[in-house]
């Protein structure tokens, strides 16, 4: 046998996991769902949702349905963060993990999938003690939105079909943590032609009320500039 062989050999015997990192935004705030941990090791410590890949099962197809099985949602906004392969993160065994992003609107999940899996929502400025490295992929995560949601439309998946520019406003304060000048939030959104505003008004929050815009995503597409 051949060292490379034997090395090939050696390798299969890493175990291959996807781990989930589920944002939703309430009350002005970001939020993270994690699960209570119901298994050793460190059972009862909050978790990311995660699994092992299946035999023939791609990563992306693994992280659908680790969301699926959690929130009942499909066709959910997602996307590859980074590997985390320290060969002692895990004290089970060796285990990579791919990490996964994902933004979902929580008006929209199953309550009962997640009581199920004694879920919960933490904001991500108070979040708890995790088991292994999933505090480390969560900041990684966050970083990476924080980057990313100034150059891509990507916040929008957790806003409702329709909104109003203070509420987008309060979403991108929340993720970036940190306040945003008013007069020049306006000022860039009102050179995004993909954003249509209609004719409705939110009067909750007002006498005069704020009217509801929506974003077009083929618009988008056919303009691919977008700045905040």
């Amino acid at each position: 046998m051949s060292i490379y062989h034997k090395e090939y050999r050696e390798l299969q015997q890493i175990k291959l996991a996807v781990d989930c990192i589920i944002f939703g935004f309430n009350n002005n705030k970001l939020e993270l769902l994690l699960i209570r941990r119901g298994f050793e090791p460190e059972i009862g410590k909050w978790s990311l949702i995660g699994s092992f890949v299946g035999k023939n099962e791609d990563l992306d197809n693994a992280a659908n349905r680790i969301l699926y099985d959690l929130s009942g949602l499909e066709n959910i906004y997602m996307e590859q963060v980074k590997a985390f392969g320290n060969a002692k993160r895990d004290p089970s065994g060796h285990v990579v993990s791919i990490t996964y992003s994902a933004m979902v609107l929580k008006s929209k999940y199953c309550e009962e999938k997640i009581n199920q899996h004694d879920a919960n929502w933490f904001p991500i400025d108070d979040l708890p003690e995790m088991v292994f490295d999933h505090n480390d992929m969560v900041d990684c995560a966050i970083s990476r939105l924080r980057r990313r949601v100034r150059n891509f439309p990507i916040a929008f998946n957790l806003l409702p079909q329709k909104f109003t520019l203070p509420q987008l406003q309060s979403l991108y304060e929340g993720i970036l943590n940190e306040p945003i000048d008013k007069r020049n939030f306006r000022r860039k959104v009102a050179q995004m032609e993909y954003l249509v505003k209609l004719e409705e008004k939110d009067m909750s929050e007002s006498r005069k009320g704020a009217y509801y815009y929506r974003f077009d995503e083929d618009l988008y597409k056919l303009k691919q500039n977008f700045n905040l």
